[in-house]
């Protein structure tokens, strides 16, 4: 993700990319060697003292995450930080903790939230009042996160590592203040192979989540209101059908999704902009921590 980062932010004029740090520094010399003037450094501290970046970058992996917040909250950077924000629910609180007593201005990096998809699909719905019904389907493989080296605590926490990238999608779709959530097939550890949960919301929206473990089935996403149906399968791509049609037509994606993993350059842009003090729509750590909440509601693990 660093390194997908790094070809975003590059594609920006306004933007110079300044330094790099990493525990594996060879690494960090080979993404830095893509991109001229980028710096590596020995430490975070070193970072920020030669270059006074105004914005930091932070991915790194899940269980090493509360470690380094605790060095950049100190420093006065804005801070983009990859998902998840705590590799856990209680971790996540105490990330969000940390932030307000430093006072440090954090956001997630939640990039489907930048989907061509994702806000061709608000627009859409802008001018369309009535409920909506969002149901997302989610597939999740413990086995193959296992094969690939994560450490077990993140194995037993995958639905934060991973599920939280769609889940977080009923916040974008869904309207209001959440008021319920109801396990309808509830997690039961592991061994659990199907999850399905319901979600109400006070403007009358309401969300179904459908999970597999470890069985074979795509991410998707799809939005039901009176006068459409929008379906994002994949979820970087998205299809309408009208009221009084069969026919589901293909909405048109942003060029910027296909020079870089797609969401990464407009999240970029809008990073960019909270840099500057500007509007933007860069979800903040209290999202974050919402959508993590939501996870352990969704998954039984409050605590």
């Amino acid at each position: 993700m660093a390194t997908e980062h790094a070809k975003a932010f590059s594609r920006l004029p306004s933007v110079h990319l300044a330094g790099i740090t990493s525990r594996t520094l060879s690494r960090a010399a080979r993404l830095a060697d893509d991109h001229p003037g980028l710096q590596v450094f020995d430490s975070i501290e070193e970072m920020h003292a030669r270059t006074q970046a105004d914005l930091v970058v932070v991915c790194v992996r899940e269980l090493d995450l509360l470690e380094v917040v605790g060095k950049t909250f100190s420093l006065p950077w804005v801070h983009l930080i990859e998902k998840p924000l705590g590799h856990d629910l209680q971790e996540a609180r105490i990330i969000h903790r940390m932030s307000l007593e430093r006072q440090s201005k954090v956001y997630a990096a939640f990039n489907r939230r930048f989907y061509s998809s994702t806000r061709n699909a608000l627009k859409q719905l802008e001018s369309d009042d009535s409920c909506r019904m969002v149901t997302i389907l989610d597939q999740e493989d413990t086995v193959g996160a296992r094969a690939s080296g994560q450490p077990e605590a993140v194995v037993e926490n995958w639905m934060f590592a991973n599920a939280i990238h769609l889940i977080d999608l009923f916040h974008v779709f869904c309207r209001g203040n959440l008021e319920t959530v109801q396990p309808i097939l509830p997690w039961r550890g592991l061994s659990t192979e199907l999850v399905l949960g319901e979600l109400t919301f006070d403007s009358g929206d309401i969300g179904l989540y459908q999970a597999v473990w470890n069985r074979p089935g795509p991410w998707s996403v799809a939005v039901s209101t009176h006068d459409r149906r929008l379906e994002m399968r994949p979820v970087e791509k998205v299809t309408e059908q009208v009221a009084g049609s069969r026919v589901s037509r293909e909405l048109e994606l942003d060029q910027a999704d296909g020079e870089c993993k797609p969401g990464l350059i407009r999240m970029a842009e809008a990073a960019a902009a909270a840099v500057r003090g500007e509007n933007h729509c860069l979800p903040s750590i209290e999202a974050s921590l919402r959508s993590m909440e939501l996870v352990a509601a969704l998954y039984g693990k409050t605590v």
